[in-house]
C-alpha cells in the first residue's frame, strides 16, 4: 500500500493506485415486482410458499409467492388486498464532515478495485470472486428476488443491522445481518429466519415501502453516464458523480438498482413529478460510538457504545485479503472526511496509461472510496465507501475496511475523532 501526502487542510487529497471501473452489474430482475407483495408479505405466507401449500393469492393466510421447487424461481402472486397508502417521504440528507483532515496525515485509500485497464486478468479475477461469493451465499440458487426477503432486509436495515444492498436475495450479507439481529435482541443463536425472529422484526409495523416524487434537482444531476477509466479524463470532471438518476436513487434508498426498476417498470425517471415506489430504509441510531470491532473472519464491522455488550450498529464489510491484509490490533479514528479528493502521482504509485504527470481526481460517490473516508491512526488505513455496493463482503479489499456508501455515511455520524477506538480481530 502506497503512501501519499496531504496537501490541503480542508480536503483529503490522497495518492492512490485505484482505477475507476464501471459499476458492477446489478441483479437481473426477470419481472416487475408488485409493491403490495412486499407490503403484505408475512412469515406464514413465506413458509407456505416455500412448502408449496399456498395458492396464488396474496393476503391473510394465503401465500404471497409461488416458488418452483425444482428451478427455485420465484414469482410474486397477484395481490387481493387493497394497496396501503404509501406516504411521501423526505430524502435522507448526507452526513456532514465531522472534522477537518489533519494536514500531517499520510493516509491513502486501499485499492478498492483492480486496475482493470492495465491488468485484464484482474477483471476476470474480480468477476470470479463475485460469482463464487454469490454461489456460496445462495444467490445463484434463488433465481428471482423474494418480496418477503425485501421486507426482511428493510426491517434489518432499520434495526441498524445492515444487510448491505437491499435486493430480495438470501445471500451471505443478509444471513450475517440476521445473526447480528439475533445477538442484539437476545434471541437464540441458531437457524436463519424462524417465526420468533420474524415476530421480533415485525414489531416495526411501518410500511417497508414508500412513495417518492422525483424533483427537478433529482433530474438535473449532474450525471456522468460515460465515466472514463483514464485519469486525465476523470481529472477534467467537476466530480466523479453518479451515472444516472436510477443509480443515485438506488443508493439513496439502500437498494439494488435493478430492484428499483423492477418496482417501477413503467416509471419515467427523466421527468420531475414522477411518483415511484422505493423501500423505506433506516438512518443512523442516536448514539456516540466509542469503539469499533472489525471482524476480519466474518467480514463485518460492529460499532459499540461504551461498554455495551451488544453493538449499536452492524454492517457487512470488505476487509483485506491474504496478500494485502488489514492491520491487527488497535487504532483510533483520526478524522472523518466527506467527499475526499485523490491525487494521482505516478512517481509514487504507478503509471496509468500515458499519464506521466501528477494530477488530482475529483470527489464523488463513484470515486475509489465513495463519499466518506474515516481516517485511522495507522498510516494508509481507513474505513470508507465504495462505488460497488453489491461487491461488499464479496471481494477482499487491499487492507482498508470498505462499506456501502450509505453504511459508511451512517457510521460517520456515530464516530468521534480521537475518541472512537477501532480494533481489528481475526
Amino acid at each position: 500500500m502506497m503512501v501519499g501526502k496531504v496537501i490541503s487542510k480542508t480536503t483529503l487529497k490522497l495518492a492512490t493506485i485505484l482505477a475507476i471501473m464501471p459499476l458492477a452489474a446489478s441483479f437481473a430482475y426477470a419481472a416487475p415486482i408488485e409493491p403490495d407483495a412486499i407490503a403484505n408479505a408475512t412469515f406464514d405466507s413465506w413458509q407456505k410458499s416455500k412448502s408449496g401449500k399456498g395458492d396464488s393469492k396474496n393476503g391473510g393466510e394465503e401465500a404471497v409467492l409461488e416458488i418452483d421447487q425444482q428451478s427455485g424461481e420465484v414469482e410474486a402472486a397477484e395481490p387481493e388486498a387493497p394497496k396501503p397508502d404509501a406516504a411521501k417521504v423526505a430524502v435522507p440528507g448526507q452526513p456532514d464532515a465531522v472534522v477537518e483532515t489533519p494536514e500531517q496525515s499520510t493516509d491513502v485509500p486501499d485499492e478498492a478495485a483492480a486496475q482493470v485497464s492495465a491488468n485484464p486478468k484482474a477483471e476476470k479475477e474480480l468477476k470470479a470472486a463475485e460469482e463464487k461469493a454469490a454461489e456460496e451465499g445462495g444467490d445463484k440458487k434463488q433465481a428471482e428476488a423474494d418480496p418477503f426477503l425485501i421486507r426482511v432486509q428493510v426491517l434489518l436495515d432499520r434495526a441498524y443491522t445492515s444487510p448491505g444492498e437491499i435486493d430480495g436475495m438470501f445471500g451471505d450479507n443478509t444471513r450475517k445481518a440476521l445473526a447480528a439481529y439475533r445477538a442484539m435482541k437476545g434471541l437464540p443463536a441458531k437457524g436463519e429466519l424462524d417465526e420468533k425472529l420474524w415476530d421480533s422484526l415485525a414489531q416495526d409495523t411501518a410500511s417497508p415501502i414508500q412513495t417518492y416524487e422525483l424533483t427537478a434537482e433529482d433530474i438535473k444531476g449532474p450525471y456522468f453516464p460515460d465515466l472514463a477509466e483514464d485519469y486525465a479524463e476523470l481529472a477534467k470532471l467537476e466530480q466523479i458523480g453518479y451515472r444516472n438518476v436510477t443509480e443515485m436513487l438506488a443508493e439513496r434508498f439502500h437498494m439494488d438498482e435493478g430492484l428499483l426498476k423492477a418496482l417501477n417498470p413503467d416509471a419515467d425517471f427523466e421527468k420531475a413529478g414522477t411518483k415511484i415506489t422505493v423501500v423505506a430504509p433506516g438512518g443512523a441510531p442516536e448514539a456516540e460510538v466509542t469503539r469499533i470491532l472489525v471482524d476480519k473472519k466474518k467480514g463485518e464491522l460492529r460499532a459499540y457504545v461504551g461498554d455495551a455488550k451488544e453493538p449499536a450498529f452492524v454492517a457487512p464489510a470488505s476487509i483485506g485479503s491474504e496478500d494485502t491484509p488489514s492491520p491487527s490490533g488497535k487504532v483510533e479514528v483520526v478524522a472523518v472526511v466527506k467527499d475526499p479528493t485523490y491525487t494521482y502521482n505516478p512517481e509514487i504509485n504507478f503509471q496509468q496509461g500515458e499519464n506521466k504527470e501528477k494530477m488530482e481526481l475529483p470527489a464523488g460517490p463513484n470515486g475509489p472510496v465513495g463519499n466518506v473516508w474515516i481516517d485511522l491512526s495507522k498510516p494508509t488505513y481507513g474505513i470508507h465507501g465504495t462505488p460497488w455496493p453489491n461487491l461488499v463482503n464479496k471481494s477482499g479489499s487491499h487492507g482498508c475496511v470498505r462499506l456501502t456508501n450509505w453504511d459508511v455515511g451512517r457510521l460517520a455520524e456515530l464516530v468521534k475523532a480521537k475518541k472512537t477506538k477501532v480494533e481489528f480481530v481475526d
